[in-house]
């Protein structure tokens, strides 16, 4: 049967001297010019005192002798050990340098110091537990921490929750009272002191921008070959291409040759040409980037606008819009041994106008902040099965709309 030793069996290791031998030809007498005032030096003989041992004498009882025979009650049959075993009923008076080794340490908070006893004032944090020697320190902060659960937590708790339809209704109408009533002198800086509000915006979705898919990108380093102090405008309009080289995934960064054709392309972007097809900007092909990390999702992150309403296209608010996810990138390793499937030193972009195809999944997005039926409408849709059958309502009908009863699918739905 074999025994299975652990690793804990080991506590102290001893480390055993191991000086080289004398080497077996004598030393070879050289001349070696020299100034003799070194040797006077203190710090000279250091390497010597480091190598010559202390010598230690350390007795039997390791410096801390014990005297037996103070106690006659050891040597003698009849003695009396009255000393040695004192009366419990009728115990010695204790010095009072000693009375606080009789205390608690884990009662109190305070830690004893210099052997006296600690005064307890205003609030303090109690002593973690008490554990074995050799223990682990990332499981004591977890058991030094005391729950106490608070009188005011446990009633909150056994307080009953009205959840009646005109409960429901009282609540929604306090909070518009509350965003009408809102009087902005109270609301105050969480981090500033004497910091307090001047203007509110509403909170909405970005309609104009809702339909885009946006992701964060990271990089390690500034992309781009000008130093970090030189201005690049040709950064907020780069393009990353997605490669891949013996099953390893990257992104292709490129970036335009000049300033004007970042500019141009840009304001072409923001407004482009009716009817015609724009001129094609040509992006060169920068260096190649690997991610690092990828968060798919990212539900505390958003594109945050305030909009003051000048425009007079909408309203003044803070529209927003929702990060679909974000990556953390750094420079890949150049390889002359990687093998491309289709690597692009150039990439020429223009824009066009959008399909019949791409519009309809545009409204699709947009219809989620702009159509209030949404809601209703995606409820109102029922799974078709693989025989073509649709459910709506708990009533089985046909794909063609063959239903019991007049009317058809609207007519149980409506």
């Amino acid at each position: 049967m074999s025994l299975r030793k652990s690793k804990l069996d080991l506590l102290v290791r001893v480390r055993y001297s191991n000086p080289l031998p004398a080497p077996p030809c004598p030393p070879k007498l050289l001349d070696v010019p020299t100034n003799p005032l070194r040797y006077a030096q203190p710090a000279f003989i250091n390497a010597i005192t480091n190598d010559t041992p202390l010598p230690m004498i350390v007795d039997a009882e390791c410096g801390m002798p014990l005297d037996l025979g103070r106690w006659e009650c050891l040597w003698e049959e009849d003695g009396d050990d009255a000393s040695l075993n004192p009366d419990p009923d009728n115990l010695p008076s204790l010095d009072p340098k000693d009375r606080f080794l009789l205390g608690d340490p884990s009662a109190s908070a305070t830690p004893y110091t210099n052997g006296s006893i600690p005064t307890i004032s205003g609030t303090s944090t109690p002593l973690p537990p008490h554990v074995p020697w050799l223990r682990k320190t990332e499981y004591l902060s977890r058991e030094g921490v005391q729950r106490t659960p608070s009188s005011q937590e446990s009633k909150q708790l056994l307080q009953p929750i009205d959840v009646s339809h005109e409960a429901q209704l009282r609540t929604i109408e306090a909070g518009f009272v509350a965003c009408t009533s809102l009087d902005l002198t109270t609301l105050s800086h969480p981090n500033k002191t004497g910091v307090t509000a001047v203007e509110s915006y509403e909170v909405l979705p970005d309609a104009d921008i809702w339909a885009n898919a946006y992701d964060l990108f990271r990089f390690s380093e500034r992309p781009g070959e000008r130093p970090v102090d030189t201005q690049d405008p040709r950064l907020d309009c780069a393009i990353l291409r997605p490669m891949e080289s013996d099953g390893d995934h990257f992104l292709a960064y490129y970036l335009t040759r000049e300033d004007a054709d970042a500019l141009e392309f840009k304001e072409e972007r923001l407004a482009p040409k009716r009817g015609e097809e724009n001129r094609a900007t040509a992006f060169h092909f920068v260096r190649d980037y690997e991610t690092v990390k990828i968060e798919q999702e990212v539900p505390n992150e958003f594109l945050l606008v305030l909009d003051n309403g000048d425009t007079g296209e909408r309203g003044p608010g803070a529209y927003y819009k929702n990060i679909e996810r974000k990556m953390t990138l750094k420079k890949k390793r150049m390889n002359q041994s990687d093998t491309y499937a289709d690597k692009w030193q150039v990439v020429h972009i223009s824009h066009v106008a959008m399909s019949s195809e791409e519009i309809e999944e545009r409204n699709e997005a947009l219809a989620e902040v702009v159509d209030p039926l949404y809601l209703f409408s995606r409820d109102a849709e029922g799974e078709v099965d693989a025989d073509g059958e649709v459910d709506v309502g708990g009533i089985e009908m046909g794909a063609e709309g063959g239903g019991e009863g007049d009317g058809g699918i609207m007519a149980e739905i409506f």
